[in-house]
């Protein structure tokens, strides 16, 4: 189901379908009104003159229900024809309740429901009944909204399209109210964890604007997206870094250092947005440049806003006039920066771009931050209050990392049935950390493709240097970490080293032999081999077989991620820990050191991600025995996937 819902339950009257479409709108979200849908039922119930289920069912079977999702004007239609003014009159709302207590009308229209849900483009606010319990339960906000019985009838009241004495409005709710009461799954049931808001004495502004609060708290809002365009080398991952306050795009003197598109998390006065950094954009471009301007083009096809970078000691060539006449088309709002501004004399040379027709050009200095809090209180103004992106959709974290060329983009590729990142020949292509959410295996997941580490960090130098810093950042990011080796070629020292990153930082672990469609019955004798000595100290590692080139046995990768994720975040009772230590001990007690045997006294679970435990005893515990306490611990409780710790408090002899 969509990550972003916002379930909206309550009774009829308490303002439930006003509030969600003015949330909808303002969020830029679909809307749905699963009212509507009941009540189109029962319109088609009404017009056939049936009350029996089955006889209903079969009419539905043959008819066709839809809602459009668009909260500035929602309609239903039934058979082609809009219904959605004949389903507001008293007749329908009388009868609605008779005909939404059926079972199989009930499934029917939830799966409808969630059809909808889940083909939601962005977020969809959905209101009705049983929308935090049974629509919609997994929803990360849910609202109960209520009102009392009087100003719900003076809000049905202003809404009805017949003049209805307010006396049968009134108690046309109470009785609707008492039937739904009545049933077993009363649809007026509050979900647990729902936030609730009595609305009998606040106006809809003040509703839509607590709930609005809610969902900023619950990171549900999308961020603004700014594309950082250019020419190559004209300073955009230098402006970057400027921006986002730190030095995480890699930046060289060299054109063509970044490739890939790279999004950024930014904040300037209170107000977050992502920055989206971009290859250099090229009018002809050949070879891999022809899959950077791609990716360039595809960044101002996904953007809120534009940011056009020219090299102003430079100027504007005759490619940045193409790249201005593709920025046209998109219709996106485009701020046209002027880089390399170091002084008043540089400015007035620069004040040509206005040729440009972009506009007043803003002139900055990435390199020593001159304009650049000027360009920043432009933009956030420019920016729509929401984006299309969560901040955190809370999908689970997956960092490729491996040696350059083992496969890591390609997988990547065929994990989300297109071309998401730059796969080329040329070894080293990826050389930023790039983020893309994939659909495969019945989950969402979140996986960050990292440049190829070639050497230690302390060894390496220039682009290699800051990718490997990045592929360290990734890994401190994500919570598993997919560690691809090239299964046709000998497992190397650095192969073995890149493993040993992923346990340091306390990831989950799954191991994929990659390029197994080149592994021959000899090569695989080696390779088992070459596991059985070099991966010995990782045998609780997940390890999956696979061909990204062929797609053979992608099918077990989410099952194997799963397993690991899961071990990583595993907790023992205590109870069952100290019975299985006991048993243990009894067995095998710790060896004798300097004539005294330690006595260890109980354990204690003292974290999860991964999972760590506090040996108490009584003196020092060789290293060999904590590695039998270890290998029992896995032996007993499984851990697949996961590193765990295993520490020695030394507590003295009572």
């Amino acid at each position: 189901m969509n990550n972003l819902v916002l379930a909206i339950d309550g009774p009829s009257g308490s303002g439930k379908s006003s509030t969600a479409k003015a949330l909808a709108i303002r969020a830029n979200w679909s809307y749905l009104d699963t009212g509507a849908l009941y009540r189109a039922v029962t319109f088609l119930g009404l017009k056939h003159s049936v009350q029996d289920e089955a006889e209903l069912f079969s009419l539905l079977a043959n008819a066709s229900i839809e809602f459009t999702c668009s909260p500035k004007d929602p309609r239903v239609f039934l058979d082609g024809e809009d219904i959605s003014e004949a389903i507001r009159f008293q007749r329908i709302n009388e009868s609605v309740s008779v005909y939404s207590a059926m079972p199989a009308i009930r499934k029917y229209l939830l799966d409808l429901q969630q059809t909808y849900i889940e083909t939601a483009p962005v977020g969809i606010v959905v209101e009705g009944r049983d929308i935090g319990t049974v629509v919609a339960p997994n929803a990360p906000l849910k609202i109960y909204l209520h009102a009392d019985i009087q100003s719900r009838t003076l809000r049905r009241e202003n809404e009805s399209i017949e003049k209805i004495p307010a006396v049968d409005i009134s108690n046309s709710l109470s009785a609707r109210d008492a039937m739904d009461s009545s049933r077993v799954l009363s649809p007026l049931a509050k979900a647990e964890d729902a936030a609730e808001i009595d609305s009998t004495r606040l106006s809809l502004q003040e509703v839509v604007d607590q709930i609005w609060k809610w969902m900023q708290q619950r990171n549900l809002l999308g961020l603004p997206t700014i594309a950082v365009i250019g020419r190559p080398n004209v300073g955009k991952s230098t402006l970057v870094n400027r921006m986002i306050g730190r030095r995480e795009a890699i930046v060289e003197d060299t054109p063509g250092v970044t490739r890939d598109r790279v999004k950024y998390e930014a904040e300037w006065n209170g107000r977050r947005f992502f920055l989206v950094d971009t290859g250099g954009w090229e009018v002809k471009p050949e070879g891999i440049s022809e899959k950077i301007t791609a990716g360039a083009e595809a960044a101002i096809a996904e953007s809120d806003l534009i940011m056009f970078v020219i090299d102003a000691q430079i100027g504007a060539l005759d490619e940045d006039q193409s790249l201005v006449t593709l920025l046209r088309k998109s219709n996106k709002k485009v701020i046209l920066v002027a880089n390399k501004i170091d002084n008043a004399a540089d400015e007035s040379d620069a004040y040509a771009l206005w040729n440009l027709g972009l506009g007043e050009p803003r002139f900055v200095s990435a390199l020593h931050g001159r304009g650049s809090g000027d360009l920043l209180d432009l933009l956030i103004s420019q920016l729509p209050e929401v984006g299309s992106q969560p901040a955190d959709d809370g999908y689970r974290r997956v960092a490729l990392v491996g040696r350059p060329n083992v496969g890591k983009s390609s997988l990547l590729n065929v994990l989300a049935g297109s071309s998401r990142v730059l796969v080329d020949d040329a070894e080293g292509t990826t050389r930023d950390a790039v983020d893309e959410l994939i659909d495969f295996g019945g989950s969402t997941w979140r996986f960050i493709d990292t440049a190829g580490i070639r050497r230690r960090a302390h060894q390496a130098s220039g682009t290699d240097y800051y990718a490997s810093l990045r592929t360290a950042i990734a890994l401190e990011r994500a919570e598993v970490a997919l560690v691809i080796l090239d299964a046709s070629q000998i497992m190397t020292e650095q192969d073995i080293r890149i493993v040993s990153m992923a346990e340091e930082v306390g990831k989950a672990l799954v191991i994929v032999m990659n390029k197994w469609d080149l592994v021959d019955e000899e090569r695989q004798i080696v390779l088992d081999r070459e596991i059985e000595r070099q991966l010995e100290r990782y045998p609780w590692a997940q390890r999956v077989n696979l061909s990204a080139k062929t797609g053979w046995h992608r099918d077990r990768l989410a099952p194997a991620l799963r397993t690991a994720l899961s071990s990583w975040e595993k907790r023992i009772p205590t109870a069952k820990l100290n019975a299985f230590l006991g048993e243990l001990v009894g067995a095998n007690p710790p060896p004798v050191r300097s004539g005294k045997q330690p006595k260890i006294k109980f354990a204690t679970q003292a974290g999860v991600c991964p999972p760590k435990f506090v040996v108490f005893a009584t003196g020092f515990l060789e290293d060999a025995y904590r590695r039998f306490i270890e290998r029992r611990l896995r032996e007993e409780f499984g851990f697949a996937g996961s590193p765990i710790e295993v520490a020695v408090k030394i507590k003295e002899r009572d």
